[in-house]
């Protein structure tokens, strides 16, 4: 009797066999015209060396994967690892998008390669915002797939790369959501979305913890736990990061930077500004405009943002 090794397709795509000479191989199709040329039925095969992810949008997927059963429903992204074998049974509402990555690209990004250690499904129907997201950028691939283009394959990385990284995020936030549980997500994520609305205002941690109908004490924990980092922190950190892109990009005074963002006394920004960024805010234009701080310690020293 053969191994099964010897037996399995070992595809480029789906059916096909043609070698991929790219290193930066990107490719995308609509899963409802691809699946209906194999009347709905992906037989047993493998990939050579990409990455694949199936977008759901519409109807679902059932995924027999390395001896697991896998019901994917829409709207979510299965993601299969490269030289794992795999058969799909598409429904006949199914629609959305198959994509595939060649492993040098994701490999290039330490971020993306936790997404493949295995197969998973992420859900996308309870993030509509992501979905959308993805959808648009899924589509741009679509068009860019049509033919020959100037830039086309760096292009399509760009793209698949942003696909990648909207779905690391969105199985990050789902993680940290898991361990700090998801009221407290929900609270910081919420918090997040009203320090954008008032942080030139400069509100109080109590006057946020009013309005998201929390105590001041359970805002912080969920900052400390989720972000690293005290809701005062947090506020102060926005400041500083709208303080920095003034200073970059807007040629006006650091005192009208400062009192656009509700420090009447420049003297009092400026030393804020340096007790938390390491220079005066004249020194951080300064080196920023000269080039000086491209990948040095401004770029390293800019307050976090937790995405």
């Amino acid at each position: 009797m053969k191994r099964l090794s010897r037996e399995l397709p070992r595809f480029a795509l789906y059916g096909d066999n043609a070698p991929i000479d790219n290193a930066e191989f990107v490719h995308v199709e609509l899963i409802e015209t691809r699946s209906l040329l194999h009347d709905r039925y992906i037989v047993p095969h493998m990939h050579r060396g990409l990455f694949q992810l199936l977008i759901m949008l519409d109807g679902h997927v059932s995924a027999h994967i390395d001896n697991m059963q896998w019901e994917c429903e829409a709207a979510s992204a299965l993601a299969i690892p490269p030289g794992t074998i795999h058969t799909l049974r598409f429904s006949e509402t199914a629609k959305g998008y198959a994509l595939w990555m060649n492993w040098n690209l994701v490999e290039s990004v330490d971020l993306f390669v936790p997404l493949f250690e295995r197969a998973r499904v992420l859900r996308l129907q309870d993030n509509p915002e992501v979905q959308a997201r993805l959808t648009a950028l899924l589509e741009q691939l679509v068009i860019e797939a049509r033919g020959p283009r100037y830039g086309r394959a760096l292009l399509a990385e760009w793209l698949g790369r942003s696909v990648l990284l909207l779905l690391v995020r969105l199985e990050t936030e789902r993680r940290v959501a898991d361990e700090a549980g998801r009221a407290e997500f929900d609270l910081f994520s919420r918090f997040r979305a009203l320090l954008e609305e008032h942080y030139r205002e400069q509100w109080q941690v109590g006057q946020y913890a009013e309005v998201l109908e929390a105590s001041s004490a359970r805002l912080n924990r969920a900052c400390q736990q989720i972000a690293g980092k005290s809701a005062f922190e947090m506020t102060q950190d926005r400041l500083m990061l709208q303080a920095c892109r003034t200073l970059i990009h807007i040629p006006t005074s650091v005192a009208n930077v400062g009192e656009e963002l509700g420090f009447h006394d420049p003297a009092y920004f400026s030393r804020l500004f340096r007790k938390r960024m390491g220079v005066t805010p004249k020194e951080f234009r300064d080196r920023a405009l000269s080039g000086t701080e491209r990948g040095g310690s401004m770029a390293s020293g800019q307050p976090d943002t937790v995405e």
